[in-house]
């Protein structure tokens, strides 16, 4: 089917917007694949070096270029349970790929930090940064040339996002992006929430929260929950980075390591030594973007996309907006309830139809582009399937049915959860803005109240013990922009909040920091541009000042006396405590040089 008229017109727009920066981009990446596999390029002393390990069948393959050498890039640690399983991965890719007549070896490995251990704590302000770190890391490790193709081992927060970008600055080269899956369901996430509600009330304490959580997450696979790490896996797969009905099965299954030969030996058939070149820089363009970002409203995705998907697609030479992700939510409907925005968790959505059937309802009406490139091969049509593992240990790929095995979970086009997406902007006299708003109750979706004013979130916890905050309030937490500390997600004022809000209270939040991925059912402002370190007008805001908060109009304004709100003078504050410690001086030039948070907040130009 042809896409949809508004999604047609926004892609078209983008491509429009982009063609300067496109054009350019793409001619390198011809440029670069045109002079063939890159090996011929070293002298013998460099090529020895690149093969010194290799046995010597492998060198003489490699010493003539006309076998293909993929390149693994792993942000393996067994700290986060997410990457644990990534350890066997490389001798598992090494062995498919002699089987498919190529080698592969271990390009380089990034750093991936876990978000869920520094959330609250200062190593949080390294979080966002991570993801230009990890590119750069990337980059060092392909920049030896030895490779014809790339498999990326990453799939949590910020990990994905730079590895996107990674593959994208060496577009030349096909890129395949291998998914090691969810942990199996623990302790239902509706009741991890309500534990960590009554220990931030006082009525449990650490013994009783620790249990809860180690319920929770409790083995190998990325957290349950729809944030960040399991929005990652969904955009791989809508944008054609992921083999078919690969991104939610779970760890250490047959199934999963399976699909992991699979996706090797694809990796090695898309190489340009072959008949499927399938360069990562020309398969990804516009209408790919697009489809990740439907993918996003459709299942109320994680807000740091609204960060990581214009990092990723200017990456690539395209220019995708704010206002484009809005204008997108308007027209997509909600066909996911995963928590936070229902009780599901990533395993019954996937159990309900997962990828596959989302994808197939979203071409019924075009909300998708079909007509892109995949490492798959051609079209979107080849993801509406349910991959299975056949009785010689081999993937197979079965249609998806046409309805919903949870209509709880997944819904269809025709019956959607909600007739619009999960994210839209905000604008006003206070800036720029990005709001949830898939998991907040329509009622709470237009917020009027005081201002009081934080300059971190330590500040409001201590209000709130202090049982100061029992009132309507719009809480003001600035000074948590990239510039300011890094953007920090700001997970600790989901309880506090949420408890204010279930006893019956007004309350929202205004920020230029972030919030969880998995936030949701507090209404929330988030990554304000221009942020209070810039002098934004956040920065002028006192407490007292009454606060708009709309979300139907899609506005964010201080109300009264717009003269004298304009002509005050932005506070300043004394961050000279986000410089040190926990590793936090070592990217003072990451905070003097990133662009501001609807240009991705990147450090890259």
């Amino acid at each position: 089917m042809a896409a949809h008229s508004s999604i047609e017109a926004i892609t078209a727009r983008i491509v429009e917007r982009s063609k300067p920066h496109r054009e350019v981009y793409v001619d390198r990446v011809r440029q670069a694949a045109s002079r063939g596999p890159h090996r011929a390029t070293l002298s013998c002393g460099n090529l020895a070096h690149g093969f010194a390990v290799c046995s010597p069948a492998e060198k003489d393959a490699l010493a003539g270029d006309v076998v293909a050498n993929l390149g693994i890039i792993t942000a393996y640690n067994d700290m986060l349970s997410a990457h644990q399983p990534y350890e066997t991965f490389p001798a598992i890719i090494r062995q498919a790929a002699r089987e498919a007549g190529g080698i592969a070896q271990v390009a380089g490995a990034v750093p991936a930090m876990c978000d869920g251990v520094t959330q609250g704590q200062p190593g949080m302000e390294l979080s966002l940064f991570s993801r230009d770190a990890i590119a750069m890391a990337a980059g060092i490790g392909l920049s030896h040339n030895m490779f014809d193709a790339v498999v990326h081992l990453g799939i949590c927060d910020k990990i994905v996002p730079g590895l996107v970008i990674a593959a994208l600055s060496f577009g030349h080269l096909p890129s395949v992006f291998i998914p090691a899956g969810p942990m199996t369901s623990g302790l239902p996430n509706d009741e991890k929430s309500r534990i960590r509600q009554l220990y931030a009330e006082g009525k449990v304490g650490r013994a009783e929260l620790l249990e809860a959580e180690s319920k929770s997450y409790h083995g190998p696979g990325t957290c349950t929950f729809y944030g960040t790490a399991n929005s990652n896996q969904m955009l791989m797969e809508i944008m054609g980075f992921h083999m078919p009905g690969a991104s939610f099965v779970n760890p250490g299954t047959p199934l999963r390591e399976a699909l992991t030969r699979e996706a090797a030996k694809r990796a090695l058939a898309i190489t340009g030594l072959g008949n499927e070149f399938t360069p990562a820089g020309e398969m990804i363009d516009e209408r790919s973007i697009v489809n990740g970002v439907v993918g996003l409203h459709a299942t109320g995705g994680s807000t740091n996309h609204t960060l990581h998907l214009v990092a990723m697609a200017r990456a690539a030479g395209i220019h995708l907006t704010w206002q484009d992700i809005s204008e997108l939510s308007d027209v997509v409907p909600l066909l996911a309830r995963v928590y936070p925005n229902g009780l599901a968790d990533v395993n019954h959505f996937h159990a309900a139809g997962g990828m596959g059937f989302l994808i197939k309802q979203l071409l019924k009406t075009g909300m998708v582009h079909d007509d892109v490139r995949t490492v798959f091969g051609h079209g979107l049509e080849a993801y509406t399937v349910e991959a299975r593992l056949s009785d010689e240990g081999q993937v197979v790929r079965e249609p998806v049915p046409e309805q919903s095995g949870d209509k709880k979970v997944l819904a269809t086009i025709d019956a959607p959860f909600q007739a619009t997406g999960g994210l839209k902007m905000l604008s006003g006299n206070i800036g720029r803005a990005v709001i949830k708003v898939s998991a907040v109750k329509p009622e709470r979706h237009v917020i009027e109240a005081p201002a009081i004013v934080f300059h971190d979130q330590q500040s409001l916890q201590d209000a709130f013990k202090r049982g100061e905050l029992n009132k309507d309030f719009i809480a003001v937490v600035r000074f948590q922009g990239p510039k300011a500390n890094g953007m920090p997600e700001l997970h600790r004022l989901t309880p506090p909040l949420g408890v204010l809000q279930d006893r019956g209270f007004k309350v929202a939040l205004v920020t230029d920091g972030r919030m969880s991925g998995a936030s949701g059912k507090v209404p929330a402002a988030i990554h304000i541009t221009p942020e209070a370190c810039d002098g934004g007008p956040i920065a002028k805001i006192k407490d007292g000042d009454i606060i708009r908060l709309d979300a139907v109009a899609g506005t964010l304004e201080v109300l009264g006396d717009a003269a004298e709100f304009n002509a005050r003078c932005p506070v300043e504050v004394d961050l000279s405590a986000n410089e040190f410690g926990m590793g936090r001086e070592l990217f003072a030039a990451f905070r003097r040089n990133v662009g501001h948070a609807d240009q991705g907040a990147s450090v890259f130009a």
